[in-house]
């Protein structure tokens, strides 16, 4: 039996610390914050609650084998929903595309929406996008990342695979490839940002997200996500680990060999141990907590991912059919890639609503709005390039203008607003340690990225890595996929 420390109470965190304990390994979880989640957080007030986090759950079979191998099923624990459509998309010149779960109900969408033939040729992606995912998903994305030498290890394995992955081309590359409609490869190109990218430099290979989502679904738990990290938070500690909130690890301490032997908390005090679990920020990790110069020199060197602009609507009244996923698309998605990771304010955004209708989200007859736009990150530091958001009447003034951005769409609320609440990069940074408000850490922007990205093991003997800025990347299924595998790096006490 190894002493296990996690650092922070993150999804990741979480669930490497319940396959830890369950084994027998005597663990304990320090987290910053008075509530569980990380990332995956909530906003309640009036009556109005509002997942602050990611709002669709994807490959639930990830959390399904989670709490099978620590116990009860996930089912006994939690409804999941599975949403139909997934998505609706409003483009700028007024088409409404609804991504229905079902693939021949959405391919008949596609012809009938856009132009004739636009189901055939993502058939086309698609049947790509799931030969993608045969070649990455265990091989890659389910095992340690070795760096390059993944993909050195599956050219020889798999020759054949390195042609699908296509490591030269870029997801937007891939989809002008397939697809003829500006619409339909915009859709597609939104992907990217769910690992905080740029389409224009990320990787072909991320259409297998698309593919994830299409296949295994996409899941709603009525009451809110948030639910999914106090479960597994339950789960942990039913199995004995001791789990301290308001607990601010400071600092990782080490033997005279180097070696990790505990952690410091804010206060001073001291916790041993022989085992150290980081769920937190990679960068803030080797920078401030763990130092470790050659791998912040490496971590420089990665493209920092996207953060987000958050804002929470109290409204009055109900929309008529409103559906639970709606993204608003505009004109041209260039200058908004261009300002968001050119360290500027995007003036015409896609915006993300979250508007789940789910009565225990709002008092009757009101809607618990959950409102994102790709944002650039927080200013850190005078070399920076991103946003000071903490510039006093920013946030106001940037969420008035998306509002009526919203409006200009065909989503005017703002006769209907009780309240808002504003989330930026900053506050995001302060409230999970993201540097900058970096939401998934490093981006996969560039041909090498997602091998720069930070190991589940440390350079730094008895040190380990879980969560959304290691391998193997951000989203709810990938940072439960990272846990397992430091989980089974460990093995049983």
């Amino acid at each position: 039996m190894a002493r296990v420390v996690v650092i922070g109470a993150g999804v990741g965190g979480l669930a490497t610390a319940a396959r830890l304990a369950a084994t027998g390994h005597a663990v304990t979880i320090c987290e910053q914050a008075s509530e569980v989640g990380g990332k995956l957080a909530r906003f309640s007030l009036d009556g109005f609650s509002f997942d602050t986090g990611p709002s669709l759950l994807t490959m639930p079979e990830v959390f399904a084998d989670l709490f099978a191998a620590t116990g009860a099923p996930l089912g006994d624990i939690l409804e999941l929903r599975r949403l139909d459509p997934i998505t609706r998309n409003r483009f700028a010149d007024g088409t409404i595309l609804d991504a229905y779960a079902d693939d021949d109900a959405f391919t008949a969408e596609l012809d009938a929406v856009l132009r004739p033939g636009s189901g055939q040729q993502w058939r086309r992606l698609a049947a790509h996008a799931e030969r993608l995912w045969e070649a990455t998903g265990g091989p890659f994305l389910a095992a340690p990342n070795a760096g390059v030498r993944s993909l050195a290890g599956l050219a020889l394995r798999r020759p054949g695979d390195i042609s699908t992955i296509a490591p030269g081309l870029t997801l937007r590359g891939l989809g002008r490839r397939h697809l003829t409609d500006h619409r339909l490869q915009m859709f597609l190109e939104r992907y990217a940002t769910y690992t905080g990218s740029d389409p224009r430099r990320a990787p072909a290979a991320l259409a297998v997200i698309a593919h994830v989502e299409r296949y295994h679904g996409g899941w709603y738990i009525p009451g809110g996500l948030h639910q999914l990290g106090q479960a597994v938070a339950d789960r942990a500690v039913r199995h004995g680990a001791r789990l301290l909130l308001d607990h601010q690890v400071v600092a990782i301490t080490r033997t005279a060999g180097g070696r990790v032997d505990g952690v410091r908390l804010a206060g001073g005090r001291r916790i041993g141990a022989d085992l150290v679990v980081s769920g937190i920020d990679a960068r803030t990790l080797y920078g401030m907590l763990a130092p470790h110069q050659r791998t912040q020199r490496r971590l420089r060197r990665a493209p920092a991912s996207l953060s987000g602009f958050v804002l929470l609507l109290a409204l009055r009244g109900q929309t008529l059919d409103l559906a639970h996923h709606t993204v608003l698309f505009p004109a041209d998605n260039d200058d908004e890639f261009d300002a968001v990771f050119g360290g500027r304010l995007a003036t015409d955004p896609t915006i993300y609503i979250s508007a789940p209708d789910d009565p225990a989200l709002a008092p009757p007859g009101c809607e618990a709005w959950f409102v994102l736009v790709n944002a650039a990150r927080h200013m850190t530091g005078p070399v920076d390039r991103g946003v000071d958001w903490d510039r006093p009447g920013l946030a106001d003034t940037y969420a008035a203008q998306i509002l009526g951005l919203m409006a200009e769409r065909g989503m005017d609320v703002r006769s209907r607003l009780l309240w808002h609440r504003v989330i930026t990069p900053a506050d995001l940074e302060r409230g999970t340690g993201a540097v900058g408000g970096a939401i998934y850490g490093t981006s996969s922007n560039g041909l090498r990225a997602a091998f720069l990205r930070p190991g589940n093991r440390s350079p730094i003997p008895g040190l380990f890595l879980v969560g959304g800025s290691s391998h193997p990347g951000g989203g709810l299924p990938l940072v439960a996929m990272s846990a397992t595998i430091v989980a089974d790096m460990i093995g049983p006490a």
